[in-house]
């Protein structure tokens, strides 16, 4: 005998967003311009507390001039640090993605890891760049990367209580599919850069404030009939929450 549930409110409305984002952002990918596992590493490193466009304008060169770990790694400290000065605390950037970048030849031999637990051991990387790095660049969803972006949005959007990005990356793993887990970060990330921005949040043109807890709106929330819902109520009760309908994450 099958056990099967319902969805709590919560999962049915985070889903019900997940499948509007989807259709408001159907192209949305990483921002983040690279060729290799290792280049998405370091642009991701670059990438804290500087916007993906500065990124993208300061990688071209340093990767032309350091394409890989193993010239990182043998590289003057001073060339890396000319190089991203651009981002922003680049000295204390420079390093990492140096001494990443030793760590990978050294131990990995010049290949980048595809397990969480060794990403998490390389300078300058927390389960954010961890996240992006195995999502974006082996299609593996461990986790759901949580970024400023993500943080604020969930906690409006009433998906989670917390601010600490750990605490919110659990709340969203118990309430997402694993597949959409990445899917939502980029496209939310998207959504906070276009309508719901942090000073003024565009609640007048948003197609989420029918649910959304801290939209400036009178409107009753409510939920769109959907097939994916459908399946999803209907299915056994799994450890992680599937939706086998959805397309693989980008």
């Amino acid at each position: 005998m099958s056990i099967t549930r319902k969805l709590s409110a919560k999962q049915q409305r985070a889903i019900e967003i997940l499948l509007r984002l989807k259709q408001l952002y159907p192209d949305a990918t990483c921002s983040l311009n690279y060729e290799t596992p290792v280049q998405l590493l370091v642009a991701t490193i670059l990438s804290a507390q500087c916007t993906d466009e500065r990124v993208n304008k300061v990688t071209p060169e340093l990767f032309r001039r350091f394409p890989d770990a193993a010239a990182i790694a043998s590289a003057d400290l001073s060339e890396i640090e000319t190089l991203v000065k651009s981002t922003g605390f680049y000295r204390n950037k420079s390093k990492n993605i140096q001494g990443a970048c030793r760590m990978i030849m050294q131990q990995y031999g010049g290949e980048l890891p595809q397990l969480m637990e060794d990403l998490l051991k390389l300078a300058g990387v927390a389960r954010k760049t961890a996240n992006v790095v195995l999502a974006n660049a082996f299609g593996i969803n461990m986790g759901v990367t949580v970024d400023t972006h993500v943080k604020r949005l969930s906690y409006r959007l009433g998906l989670t209580e917390h601010t600490d990005p750990i605490r919110v990356e659990r709340d969203l793993m118990k309430l997402l599919p694993q597949p959409d887990w990445e899917n939502w970060s980029i496209r939310l990330i998207f959504h906070g850069r276009a309508v719901c921005t942090a000073r003024k949040p565009a609640c007048d043109r948003c197609t989420l404030a029918d649910l959304c807890p801290s939209a400036t709106l009178t409107q009753k929330p409510m939920l769109i009939e959907s097939p994916e819902l459908e399946e999803l109520e209907n299915e056994p009760e799994p450890a992680i929450l599937t939706l086998e309908s959805q397309s693989k994450p980008t």
